[in-house]
């Protein structure tokens, strides 16, 4: 009888409180966690930087000696943080959470930060979030019993912070849904907040002209980005190590391979196109070829906007060609569409002083336009 009693108090201490020393209790569908030294959030899991993982809470830092407790900006979870002192795609000084083989859904809400990356089981899994209390959400299959993350470079020189997490199962088979993946440059990326920024890129603008239940769409693009770094610097070892039959890898690059600084001829630069497109055909998934959009101010004489020879657009087309891949020609797609309205709206459709990054306007211009083409190239859900 008296273990009954204790047995209940201890129940009724851990209802009052609202903490949860352990996950293993129990398989859960949603596990949260509130990081830093601050108070923790109600239904949250605190968890501070001197934290080390174990095997009966299942959950911790592997390596505490580098992390660090900091302060953020924000209110609730985002008001305090912890901060990656080691980091990088294959740094063991990651956050683990023991969870059941399945699909998951990670929400990510960093700390204050100028530019960050979120890598997980070796990979990136979110590129270059910005802004403090910067927050995205992705899915991620868990194949061995554990999900290992930690927030490493955006850019070099800045903190690298972790508010809170949400973990979602979704499925108890690990296998994302399918999924288009993007690869592109700084009028394709991603910009924060996701549902409100004034800059956007195309990808990001994407899922709007899409049925959810169809695909989910994860945007691997960054700004500054060319084909080599692209595809040796992380980007393309992420889409490959989850791309799968079935899903999509739209591509567009050319803007920043013609910039001198890069080092890339227009040779190079297709061979370099050629190799992402077959890496991801011998996964079993269908790459599509894109081609930049113009500058907005590539009207000519007659009111026409044409700017066939930006961005090594041949080398685009030729591949295609060569390597019977689908293409979207967005340049002459868009050029079309910037004809019919004419110059004071194609700029209107894009950041002030600024002819080549789109606005969120003009990224959900764009964004409609290759919608359309996907549509008539037979991918459903648009």
């Amino acid at each position: 009888m008296k273990k009954w009693i204790a047995a209940g108090f201890v129940m009724m201490l851990m209802l009052c409180f609202g903490k949860i020393e352990s996950i293993k209790a129990a398989e859960q569908k949603v596990y949260q966690f509130d990081f830093g030294s601050g108070s923790v959030e109600p239904d949250y899991i605190g968890v501070r930087a001197s934290d080390r993982y174990n095997t009966s809470k299942g959950y911790g830092f592997q390596t505490p000696e580098h992390m660090k407790d900091v302060a953020a900006s924000g209110t609730g979870v985002k008001s305090d943080a912890v901060q990656f002192l080691a980091y990088g795609t294959k740094s063991d000084n990651t956050f683990n959470v023991d969870l059941p083989n399945g699909l998951y859904e990670v929400k990510v809400t960093l700390g204050n930060t100028a530019r960050a990356s979120v890598a997980a089981e070796g990979v990136y899994q979110v590129i270059n979030m910005t802004g403090d209390g910067a927050e995205d959400t992705f899915q991620i299959p868990v194949t061995d019993g554990q999900l290992n993350l930690l927030v490493t470079e955006g850019k070099a020189g800045t903190a690298f912070t972790l508010s809170a997490l949400k973990i979602k199962k979704l499925s108890d088979q690990p296998v994302t849904n399918r999924t288009i993946y993007i690869g592109g440059d700084s009028t394709v990326c991603n910009y924060y907040p996701l549902n409100s920024s004034k800059q956007a890129g195309w990808g990001q603008m994407l899922p709007q002209f899409m049925s959810k239940n169809a695909f989910q769409v994860r945007n691997m693009a960054s700004g500054g980005q060319f084909a080599r770094g692209f595809r040796d610097d992380g980007q393309l070892e992420a889409i490959l190590k989850y791309i799968k039959p079935g899903d999509y890898f739209i591509l567009q690059l050319g803007i920043n391979d013609t910039n001198p600084k890069n080092n890339e001829t227009e040779a190079e630069f297709k061979e370099i196109m050629r190799d992402m497109v077959r890496q991801v055909k011998a996964k079993g998934a269908e790459a599509i070829l894109s081609a930049p959009q113009g500058r907005a101010t590539d009207f000519n004489a007659a009111g026409e906007h044409t700017a066939l020879n930006r961005w090594y657009r041949a080398s685009i087309l030729a591949l295609a060609k060569e390597e019977q891949t689908a293409l979207i020609d967005l340049n002459v797609l868009s050029s079309s569409y910037f004809t019919s309205i004419g110059p004071e709206k194609t700029l209107a459709l894009y950041m002030d002083g600024d002819t080549l990054h789109p606005n969120r306007a003009g990224a959900g211009e764009l964004a409609r336009i290759v919608a359309q083409e996907l549509k008539k190239l037979g991918v459903n859900g648009f």
